[in-house]
């Protein structure tokens, strides 16, 4: 019997939470030659979403729940469910409904017909424009920047064979990035059609601020591409500055009567400029990244880690 992991990062999900576990459960149940587990990742979530996650592990030794110390973020709290999971088939997925719990099965299919990471993709994506666009941002940046296949379409729902959990986890760094550790351990990936729903309640959580930070995140911790970009962007502002300044002197020589204005000057001083600090922020994320992570700062902080047994103990 082969046993399916499901981790879930919860954050502002307590009215929703537990219809996405009871449908995980049902929805196991019907295939046989599977068991389940279910690891729930309480991101520091405002509402209460751990004591709903308590009573969920009270009443079924086959879930666990992890507690954070503060927000580390969905990526963050994915891996730390990941190194919590023992499960042949790991599942991620979101605490809000919009999952297509009941198509789960159509992921493991494909994954059992060789593929290592199984993606769910959504033909019709339910969500604000914003996310939308943040979604397709982050599609390109990876394909560009990371080597991710052209023409696949990741979501926040997707199963991983347990081998390629073992490699993700021994990331410790403190800026993960899921596609960059998965695309880092394969390239045996493929998506599934699936149907998104519509959110039960609430809204994303993901604010324009942390859309960027996870952009960032992913071109600075997984790729070097922007550095070479940033030589690449050297070289040719060099060659224009040289060009115009054989035009001056061209135009100097032929034209001598000629006032040379100080507008274009100005311009061209505020253009360089401008690239210059461009780059020299770019090589300065990568520069604080590295002094991040040569002080050792925590991916991630468990409060507490509590099972069925530990619940009932308790009592």
């Amino acid at each position: 019997m082969k046993t399916i992991s499901v981790v879930i990062p919860c954050y502002r999900s307590e009215h929703t939470i537990c219809g996405v576990v009871d449908e995980i459960i049902k929805t196991v149940g019907q295939h046989s030659g599977y068991d389940y587990e279910i690891v729930l990742v309480n991101d520091c979530s405002p509402d209460g979403v751990w004591d709903v996650i308590c009573g969920l592990v009270k009443g079924n030794p086959k879930i666990k729940g992890i507690n954070f110390t503060r927000n580390f973020g969905q990526h963050s709290a994915v891996l730390a469910g990941f190194g919590n999971a023992s499960g042949d088939y790991v599942f991620s997925m979101d605490d809000d409904g919009q999952a297509p719990v009941d198509e789960m099965f159509l992921l493991i299919d494909e994954l059992e017909n060789g593929r290592d990471v199984v993606y769910g993709s959504y033909p019709e994506i339910k969500q604000s424009l914003f996310r939308r666009f943040g979604s397709w941002m982050n599609l390109k940046m990876q394909e560009s920047l990371l080597e991710w296949p052209k023409g696949l379409h990741g979501s926040s729902f997707f199963v991983c064979r347990r081998v390629i959990v073992n490699e993700m986890i021994k990331y410790h760094n403190s800026y993960p990035y899921l596609g960059g550790l998965i695309i880092r351990a394969t390239r045996n990936i493929s998506c599934v059609t699936v149907h998104q729903r519509e959110r039960v309640e609430g809204r994303s959580g993901y604010s324009f601020g942390k859309l960027l930070a996870l952009w960032v995140n992913g071109f600075t911790a997984f790729s070097p591409k922007p550095l070479r970009m940033a030589t690449f962007i050297g070289i040719i502002s060099a060659c224009v500055g040289f060009l115009y300044g054989v035009y001056i002197i061209v135009h100097k020589l032929l034209q001598p009567q000629v006032l040379m204005g100080y507008s274009s000057l100005a311009a061209i001083m505020l253009f360089i400029g401008g690239i210059i600090m461009l780059l020299l922020g770019i090589i300065g994320e990568y520069v604080g990244r590295i002094y991040i992570t040569i002080n050792n700062a925590p991916q991630y902080v468990i409060r507490q880690i509590v099972t069925h047994e530990d619940m009932n103990q308790n009592e």
